[in-house]
């Protein structure tokens, strides 16, 4: 299956928490979406691996994602090196995707930065015809995307693109609650962290209406990109 949008993310709920707005927008758009999580998030304090993939899961039936694959990296300890970039090249050749999306450029957790950079250089790489994978025993063909954005994370970015998400900032609400391990719950007796206090979900909601502020609508996301954006007329732009 050939997809329009690639979403990768370290952990599980990293999509959900960052761009699931935007995917979910790009879904009802008539776009193949997909989702790949490089770790189970094994290391997190509260819940478990096997808990995340069924939350995993959950979010994806209710982003309508047609794709969500898990790449078994290991959480806290992947590198950019070429075993893990090979990983990511065989999945962007195989789906095909004209945008892939993916972690923050930095940020607090350092998986995230290196999530992000292992997936950019995949991307490049994807495109040489030399690097070598196949796909069912059939060497696959080479692919490169056309672009590659990266969503925001815990630490401030400036964006240099936001998009609006006013009418699906409630499924990407609805998304993130998907994963009942890690977020607020009053009867769950496990650690506490920055994501479960009950101020976290309307961070979220802060930032998005923030963003969306910036533009001139309700909700909004926010990306950077790693090349200049450029538009075919100024009335494309808000």
């Amino acid at each position: 299956m050939k997809l329009d949008i690639l979403a990768f993310g370290a952990h599980p709920d990293d999509v959900e928490l960052s761009c699931a707005g935007t995917l979910y927008k790009q879904k009802l758009s008539g776009n193949k979406i997909g989702i790949i999580d490089l770790t189970h998030g094994e290391l997190g304090t509260r819940g478990t691996a096997e808990i995340r993939l069924k939350e995993a899961r959950a979010a994806a039936l209710i982003l309508k994602a047609d794709v969500r694959e898990q790449l078994d990296f290991r959480d806290g300890f992947f590198m950019n090196d070429p075993e893990h970039q090979l990983k990511i090249i065989q999945k962007i050749r195989k789906y095909k995707p004209e945008i892939v999306i993916a972690n923050a450029i930095h940020d607090r957790h350092p998986d995230h930065g290196k999530g992000s950079n292992v997936v950019s250089d995949a991307c490049f790489y994807a495109g040489l015809r030399r690097i070598e994978t196949t796909e069912d025993g059939k060497l696959q063909d080479a692919w490169r995307p056309k672009a590659v954005y990266h969503y925001i994370q815990f630490r401030p970015i400036e964006p240099h693109i936001i998009v609006d998400i006013s009418d699906t900032f409630g499924v990407k609400l609805e998304s993130i609650k998907a994963y009942g391990s890690q977020f607020y719950n009053p009867a769950s007796k496990e650690p506490s962290t920055v994501i479960s206090s009950p101020e976290f979900l309307n961070n979220i909601e802060e930032r998005a209406s923030d963003w969306g502020r910036l533009i001139g609508v309700r909700y909004g996301e926010g990306f950077t990109v790693e090349r200049t954006p450029g538009v075919k007329d100024l009335f494309d732009l808000i």
